[in-house]
């Protein structure tokens, strides 16, 4: 027999809430009187209104605001609270289950609402909340019921959760990549002007003049753009309305920019031609220069900065500012890449098995990482930042790489140098199985054991340091050898020769002493720029096959919790249908 058969058989008795539960006022407390702690106060938001050294209520709790906007609203608590402009819920136990009375009152959430009092600031009052009628089944169906509804809630939460995640990746990733300020690489800068075909703004026709309005004519306002594609409007103009105003119309895929008061320096994509008022600058894209979405992405990106440009008391711009603004311009191939990772966020990630993880300690890592790193990235040119996990930054790497292609990065970015372990002189051998490397390419001698695998390469950083070796049979590194521990997109023969390249760098920073010695930190700081993982195997096979030649003869929601929050609703909807 499945829940719903198990209600629908039940006995059930309803009565007023106030019948089996206690509703108790709380204790007015003000911010300036609360002392540091870590209890919530719960007053009329909905959301803590700030936290206590003291609580008043503990275990199992239910919460309604008392007053202001939010007034009836329910919340549900486990931990201890202090109960200020709002009152609790504590339902006798013998009766009902806290749990399953929340979910009830939930259900009646609108219910609730709807008893605000008061012309000034709204409340809600216990006398009259604890009149709601209650359905009460026996206890073990009540807690089959909170089992089902809190499965549905967790969906939601989970996914809700993964998409501000997924969001906030998204946003890390798109500065990422409309990052340009790098002294390696010199992408082309222009401005709105340069790359737009024309830059105009629109008009309001007279609103005395019933005849002006009320057209087909699509007729856009500044607070409708809002960081979004614009699809229709919620005005619309006549034709006479139009030729009596400067409203003009612009065409599809046109990147419009507010220039006045709130909602000055956002961004919106026109999908339709339409008109729009005088406070809407509206700039058409040059196809042959720019990508009407990348120039969308990059005012998106930099609308803090546009917005400070700002003047006068409401802060607003105007169309000089914005013809003015510099964008850099890389080809038309990059922005097409760039666009279709903003575009298809989820999908580019997952093509690269890069999304993000589902262990939410993780996906915080992988969030934090990329606030802090991504803002500082240069097309196709160095990546500054210090290496921290290793799948952190290879996958920001690997995108990178996508879009711009070889990427300018450090040695210590995509490789971990792991130091030797020290062994004695008198245990080594003049012979046997793994030769044991200390302060030069010359075996010091020969052990019984490895340390590390075959086809590693390695530095030398006392005596002959700056060295570069690579081995091609396990071996023995010593303390005073670097071995190199790359990542699946690094071939460790590609960063052998990447390191014999650099070697006279290296060797210019050891430093001079009774026994010369050359730091981690050097190594780590070596830049190169990274190809794709084939081209490192293309790389290293020409190189390869040339030493063989010179020295011997013979390689993603929204509408899926959009569905779990119905299915929640469905269930709640079902599970307290109980017959009165």
């Amino acid at each position: 027999m499945n829940i719903l058969e198990e209600i629908q058989n039940c006995p059930v008795e309803w009565k007023e809430l106030g019948e089996v539960a206690f509703l108790k006022r709380g204790k007015t407390i003000t911010y300036k009187t609360a002392t540091d702690g870590p209890y919530p106060v719960i007053s009329g938001g909905q959301k803590p209104a700030y936290f206590h050294g003291e609580f008043n209520r503990e275990g199992e709790t239910i919460t309604v605001a008392g007053s202001g906007a939010y007034a009836g609203f329910v919340m549900y608590w486990k931990e201890p609270i202090f109960v200020s402009d709002a009152f609790s819920i504590k339902p006798f136990e013998e009766m009902l289950s806290t749990k399953y009375l929340y979910h009830c009152l939930l259900e009646k959430q609108e219910i609730i609402f709807s008893l605000k009092k008061g012309s000034g600031v709204p409340h809600v009052y216990p006398k009259d909340v604890s009149k709601l009628l209650i359905p009460i089944p026996p206890l073990e169906i009540q807690e089959k019921i909170v089992q089902k509804l809190d499965k549905m809630t967790e969906y939601v939460t989970e996914l809700t959760s993964e998409l501000i995640s997924r969001k906030k990746q998204y946003s890390f990733y798109r500065d990422k990549l409309l990052s340009f300020d790098d002294e390696v690489y010199q992408v082309e800068w222009k401005t709105l002007l340069e790359v737009s075909k024309k830059i105009t703004s629109g008009g309001t026709p007279d609103r005395s003049n019933s005849l002006y309005y009320g057209g087909s004519i699509p007729w856009l306002r500044t607070q409708e753009v809002d960081f979004r594609e614009i699809y229709d409007t919620e005005l619309g103009i006549t034709e006479e309305g139009l030729a009596n105003s400067s409203a003009k119309w612009i065409e599809k895929n046109a990147v419009i920019v507010a220039m006045y008061g709130a909602t000055a320096a956002k961004v919106g994509i026109a999908k339709i031609p339409l008109t729009t008022n005088q406070a809407c600058c509206n700039i058409e894209i040059d196809e042959d220069i720019a990508n009407y979405r990348y120039v969308y992405y990059w005012l998106t990106y930099n609308y803090e900065t546009l917005k400070s440009m700002g003047q006068g008391s409401q802060s607003n711009i105007n169309a000089g500012i914005i013809k003015s603004f510099k964008i850099p311009v890389p080809s038309l191939e990059i922005q097409s890449r760039i666009v279709q990772v903003l575009d298809n966020f989820d999908t580019v990630c997952n093509d690269l098995n890069i999304g993000l993880p589902k262990e939410i300690t993780l996906r915080q890592k992988q969030y934090e990482y990329f606030r802090e790193k991504l803002l500082t990235f240069v097309a196709e040119g160095e990546y500054t930042e210090s290496r921290v996990e290793e799948w952190d930054n290879s996958a920001i790497i690997k995108l990178l790489k996508w879009v711009f292609g070889p990427i300018r990065v450090k040695v210590g970015q995509v490789v971990n140098l792991q130091r030797g372990k020290r062994l004695v002189r008198n245990q080594l051998t003049t012979s046997g199985s793994f030769p044991v490397y200390q302060n030069s390419l010359t075996p010091l001698g020969y052990y019984t054991e490895s340390n590390r695998v075959k086809n590693t390469s390695f530095v030398i950083c006392a005596g002959a340091a700056g060295e570069i070796g690579y081995s091609d049979t396990d071996f023995w590194a010593a303390d005073d050898v670097y071995t190199l521990e790359t990542s699946d997109n690094i071939s460790d023969k590609f960063m052998y020769y990447v390191l014999l390249s650099k070697q006279d760098r290296l060797k210019s920073q050891v430093r001079k002493a009774s026994i010369p010695r050359l730091s981690k930190d050097a190594i780590d700081k070596v830049t190169f720029y990274l190809p794709s993982l084939t081209e490192q195997k293309r790389i290293v096979s020409i190189l390869d096959n040339f030493n063989t030649l010179t020295n011997s003869l013979s390689e993603g929601l929204p509408k899926e919790i959009e569905l779990r929050q119905k299915q929640y609703e469905y269930w709640r909807e079902q599970l307290l249908n109980l017959t009165r």
